[in-house]
């Protein structure tokens, strides 16, 4: 994967060295790019799609100063970003979603991020967290390398080239976009082709033979999951949302927006090259053409279009995967085991005008004043939160139990992704049995389907150590947009201490002060 710039905050190669604690400038650009053969305007970081690659070691501290340079007036002008699966412990103020916990960055300004991922290590990635923004290209990797990771001796090579992300591509911009919306083409790092469009070139990933590579897959889709194969060979599941995992051995792998997975491949084949694969479950799921599809590339192999099929069958399931590293669940090994029990309905009014989707019967709006500063603005309680409904106080040091229900409605099943942690899964989607030993910790679950499907219950815990307002929302950002989410306050008196930077204070009367055009 070729990228023309990095950020890289430590020593994660002898090609590219920095001091920890440098400051690096993000710029948010408007750029026309010609991905899948069809050329647009878009909003990305960096120039580029996906954006700059931000490369970091275990303990990095992050200083990143987003730079808003956006023109174009088909699309938000303004930004704010998210550093997906980042627990910003003492620095929710850095969590990026406009709204709940800052307002947005307007044009022609610029916000320093400063956090430090403490112990956290694997692949994330950051995109907007402003309205549909990301839909328009504001995606990029986010890396952290663990010097002394438990899983290196599996694995020869782990450097930016074995990167790969998966995302779906709209040749229309999301705030002229009708409901629902579908896209156009899948890109697999950047690169894609749509039905009845030019053959545009596609992503290649090289590799040598005999050599054994850690790729990071990255989800960035804003609806379809996929499924993930590369012709030929297994992939060794090792990491799961930055938690490192016991390796399993599959063909394939389900994807849902904002996962992320890496997986181990040995370069054991013929040398040649294998078609890699990744298939929506919405549109076309065809490979006719070459769309949904980008290249495994030997080394010495001639440089033509694969000529592979489809080998293996074995998918990975998500209660096979188990943490490399024993964390207890916690509560009490039963039903009912948690301090705080939260039960959330999905619902939907697509009557409505915006249509609705709704939690325990509320659509969350974005309130005109972030979450986080009404709480440093005094506000004590979860209902004196605006908007009122959408909150749920969270003591802290307790165990907290939630259960999504699966839904029937036609944007099911929803990825849910819970900010300020990850979290045990203790009942997955598909399957009815309870997992108290030693399940999967991630960040975002899919919450499968309801009565009529396979009548899911998705059941996760955590435990509130992490004060702050954190986002819980559907991954599909068009339906994060139309109000699937809610705000778990956790710890408010402690919340209310946190110190803020005086920049941070400055953005919502910057943003307050915008004419509608210039939003």
């Amino acid at each position: 994967m070729n990228f023309p710039s990095l950020f890289v905050f430590s020593l994660v190669s002898s090609s590219y060295a920095f001091g920890p604690g440098n400051v690096r400038n993000l710029q948010i650009v408007n750029k026309n790019l010609n991905l899948d053969g069809f050329p647009r305007s878009t909003v990305v970081a960096g120039g580029t799609f996906p954006g700059t690659p931000i490369l970091a070691n275990k303990g990095d501290r992050l200083l990143i100063n987003v730079i808003d340079s956006l023109t174009d007036p088909t699309m938000l002008r303004s930004t704010s970003i998210h550093w997906h699966g980042i627990f910003q412990d003492e620095t929710s103020w850095a969590d990026g979603p406009a709204f709940v916990t800052q307002c947005p960055i307007a044009a022609n300004n610029s916000f320093l991020y400063d956090f430090t991922p403490s112990g956290q290590a694997g692949t994330f990635w950051y995109h907007s967290h402003l309205s549909t923004q990301y839909i328009d290209g504001l995606r990029g990797p986010f890396i952290i390398y663990d010097p002394e990771d438990p899983h290196k001796s599996l694995y020869d090579i782990d450097n930016v080239d074995t990167i790969i992300s998966l995302a779906d591509w709209f040749h229309t911009p999301s705030r002229n976009a009708p409901f629902p919306l579908f896209a156009t083409s899948i890109l697999i790092n950047g690169k894609g082709r749509f039905a009845g469009g030019p053959a545009s070139p596609l992503s290649v990933v090289a590799v040598t033979s005999g050599l054994r590579y850690r790729f990071r897959l990255i989800s960035m889709s804003a609806e379809p999951n996929f499924v993930f194969s590369i012709d030929g060979h297994k992939l060794t599941v090792i990491e799961a949302d930055g938690v490192s995992t016991q390796p399993v051995e599959v063909d394939s792998i389900q994807i849902f927006a904002a996962q992320r997975y890496s997986f181990v491949l040995k370069a054991n084949q013929k040398i040649d090259n294998y078609w890699i694969r990744s298939v929506p479950n919405l549109g076309d799921t065809s490979f006719n053409g070459g769309v949904n599809s980008a290249i495994l590339r030997y080394t010495r192999a001639p440089k033509c279009d694969p000529t592979t099929n489809i080998t293996g069958t074995k998918l990975l399931l998500e209660t096979d995967l188990h943490p490399l590293v024993h964390v207890p669940v916690p509560g009490l090994p039963e039903a009912g085991g948690a301090d705080v029990s939260i039960n959330l309905n999905i619902g939907t009014n697509f009557a409505a005008t915006p249509p609705q989707y709704l939690l325990n019967g509320v659509s969350f709006q974005p309130p005109t004043a972030p979450a986080l500063l009404q709480i440093l603005s005094g506000a004590q309680l979860a209902s004196d939160l605006l908007p009122t409904g959408s909150y749920y106080a969270l003591p802290p040091n307790k165990v907290i139990e939630i259960s999504i229900p699966g839904s029937d409605d036609p944007g099911a099943p929803h990825p849910f992704h819970l900010h300020g942690h990850h979290f045990h899964v203790i009942r997955s989607a598909g399957s009815s049995v309870y997992n108290y030993k030693n399940p999967v910790i991630r960040d975002v679950v899919n919450t499968g389907t309801g009565p009529a499907g396979a009548n899911d219950n998705v059941t996760f815990r955590f435990v509130t150590d992490n004060p702050g307002p954190w986002f819980l929302h559907c991954h599909i950002d068009l339906h994060l947009d139309i109000g699937l989410a809610v705000v778990l306050a956790e710890d408010v008196p402690k919340t209310a201490k946190e110190v803020v930077p005086n920049a941070w204070k400055n953005l919502c009367p910057t943003y307050d002060a915008l004419t509608p055009d210039q939003l």
